[in-house]
């Protein structure tokens, strides 16, 4: 190896140190403060980190600009700022979560059309719960767990450093969520072990961009997401139901559970992963279209915005 390649290996491993310690930071302090104070700390860093206009900012609103096309550079720069208020308002929860009563986590989360996901469960055949990145889907997850009484099954991308992927499997694992790596093969084995056994999985599926996501049309173009919540369902006979969320004002959060998306009579297993997919794709955009602000979005997504060597996403 030269001087140079050791030398960014050393920056890189030292980048990560820092990233692990300050998300170890947040979660060991943030949930120590009073609540409002931990509401302004997360407003104060989202403006910060807006004013500086970094790369998730500017990508974060060339992504609002498409769910927003009507939308003029002041509407979108507003919606950015609230953008990052909202995805700071979802940390500052997340860091806390560990530490909220359960009624605390009823208060703070009030769904509409939860029959849906009882209904399904009742039946006994499983139960798929997709959603996009939108407000707080670790408040919603800790919801079904604790309000609900009713364990669930994800995936976590793997995380660098490794030692920041173990802090969000323990937070997660914490919360009452089974956590399966996104990576290895193995995880969709075990999903559809669960939802044969009647179980409940929850999966973020809004984005992926490897070689097996399915490509959809979003906000009139081209984007790219998990086949795995439309196999799922084909090949275990579950439920599968798209969530959406959004953030009311503090200290409430609301969410849908919509209606089931049916499995096709006809078709490959392909073209039936295809329509299903594609039928998720256009429950999250009314979702976002409705509250764009809260939709954390601050990757590349579209195709049409990729580099040519393309980023590797997740679930």
């Amino acid at each position: 190896m030269t001087r140079d390649h050791g030398e960014r290996g050393e920056r890189h491993t030292a980048r990560e140190r820092v990233t692990d310690a300050l998300y170890g930071l947040g979660w060991s302090t943030v949930k120590k403060l009073p609540e409002p104070a931990a509401a302004r700390l997360g407003r104060s860093v989202a403006d910060t980190v807006w004013k500086r206009r970094g790369k998730s900012v500017l990508r974060l609103e060339s992504n609002l600009a498409r769910v927003v096309p009507d939308a003029g550079p002041a509407r979108l720069a507003a919606l950015s700022q609230a953008g990052m208020r909202s995805y700071m308002r979802y940390w500052m929860e997340s860091f806390r979560l560990p530490a909220w009563s359960a009624e605390r986590v009823a208060d703070a989360f009030q769904p509409k059309d939860v029959h849906h996901l009882t209904d399904g469960l009742a039946a006994g055949n499983g139960v798929i719960l997709a959603l996009p990145h939108l407000a707080n889907w670790d408040l919603a997850g800790v919801w079904v767990t604790r309000a609900l009484g009713v364990p669930f099954t994800t995936v976590a991308e793997r995380l660098r450093p490794e030692s920041l992927y173990d802090r969000f499997v323990a937070y997660r694992e914490s919360l009452g969520m089974e956590v399966l790596p996104h990576t290895g093969g193995s995880a969709f084995g075990t999903l559809a072990r669960r939802l044969r056994a009647g179980g409940l999985v929850c999966l973020v599926a809004d984005r992926d961009l490897s070689a097996s996501g399915v490509e959809v049309k979003f906000f009139g173009d081209t984007a790219r997401m998990p086949a795995g919540p439309a196999m799922l369902a084909q090949q275990t006979g579950a439920l599968l139901l798209p969530v959406t969320l959004f953030y009311d004002e503090p200290p409430v959060m609301r969410g849908r559970v919509h209606p089931p998306v049916e499995v096709p009579r006809t078709g490959t297993r392909a073209e039936k992963t295809a329509v299903m997919t594609q039928a998720l794709a256009d429950v999250f955009a009314t979702g976002i279209a409705d509250h764009p602000e809260d939709w954390h979005m601050l990757q590349r997504l579209w195709l049409a915005d990729l580099d040519p060597d393309r980023e590797q996403g997740s679930l």
